[in-house]
């Protein structure tokens, strides 16, 4: 029997994650109180269910019952106790937290009088950091679409995901909105000319060919990736070896949508290639792409 605890930050999709789980034959238990994590395990091992996948999802909402760090001593006290099982951790930035509280309506579970949605999602964040360190799998919802999560979530079912394998994880974003919080590295991009500025390029992003082949073709963005693979190149293995088992790479320019979604594909492409499991996704490109819209709107 595979067990799976799913958790992360409140917002992040957990519920639907579930849901898709659920339709690819896992058993799912939402709200789980961590102190039932082992005892329902030991149930599952004893009865036949029909399932090879038991989905456990616990996060803030068990309150005083909750802890993270405690979480993840249990979970690697399992493991040493011969149980198979992982963790999956769901992400999602602030501001797209906002926007889907916002939408909802609902209360984040640390919201309170006097307590700011943002300021509960940053406390939650930081207290779910010992979960996220040690988490088998982790997937920013930011940017992702039904089909990317339900794809990503399909790997982890089958096995194809190689939890053992160090996950690279690479994000654009723009400095104008702040560092990306879950970051263990960070370039910044931005002594590279901007296509913003160029003439037919400016509404277009890195996405795009004309923006892409501005960035990657100039000189010194040639001579900077070039030390840059070294360095990534020099670095994963070690990271690996130590244990880590997610390493997150921001890669950053003034808004978010030209010269750092060029490079975050370029370095999701090389390091691929390369054989190591990397996902790229792009922080602000769409808020940036909105306010193109909304600016050309207003003229």
């Amino acid at each position: 029997m595979r067990f799976l605890v799913v958790t992360g930050l409140s917002g992040a999709g957990k519920t639907s994650v579930n849901r898709y789980l659920e339709d690819m034959g896992a058993f799912c238990v939402d709200n789980l109180p961590p102190t039932m994590i082992s005892r329902l395990m030991e149930a599952f091992e004893r009865t036949h269910v029909g399932t090879s996948l038991v989905a456990m999802a616990v996060d803030v909402r068990s309150a005083e019952l909750f802890d993270a760090k405690t979480v993840s001593d249990l979970i690697a006290e399992l493991r040493v106790q011969g149980y198979s099982i992982e963790c999956l951790f769901l992400e999602a930035s602030e501001e797209a937290l906002v926007s889907r509280y916002k939408e909802t309506r609902r209360e984040h579970p640390l919201a309170r009088q006097g307590v700011t949605l943002t300021d509960a999602i940053a406390h939650e964040r930081s207290i779910m950091q010992p979960l996220r360190e040690t988490a088998n799998y982790i997937i920013d919802t930011t940017s992702l679409k039904t089909r990317q999560l339900k794809s990503r979530l399909q790997d982890i079912v089958s096995g194809e995901a190689h939890s053992e394998a160090m996950r690279v994880e690479i994000s654009s974003f723009g400095f104008k909105r702040g560092l990306p919080r879950q970051a263990d590295l960070v370039y910044d991009v931005r002594f590279l000319p901007n296509p913003f500025y160029i003439e037919g390029l400016g509404r277009h992003t890195g996405l795009d060919e004309d923006v892409r082949e501005f960035v990657l073709e100039n000189p010194v963005t040639k001579d900077f990736l070039h030390h840059l693979e070294e360095l990534l190149l020099f670095l994963l293995p070690h990271y690996q070896e130590e244990g880590k088992r997610s390493l997150s790479i921001g890669v950053g320019c003034t808004g978010g949508a030209h010269r750092s979604v060029a490079i975050a594909e370029y370095l999701g492409a090389l390091l691929r290639e390369k054989g190591w499991q990397t996902a790229v996704s792009h922080r602000d490109l769409l808020l940036e792409q909105a306010l193109w819209k909304s600016s050309a709107e207003a003229k």
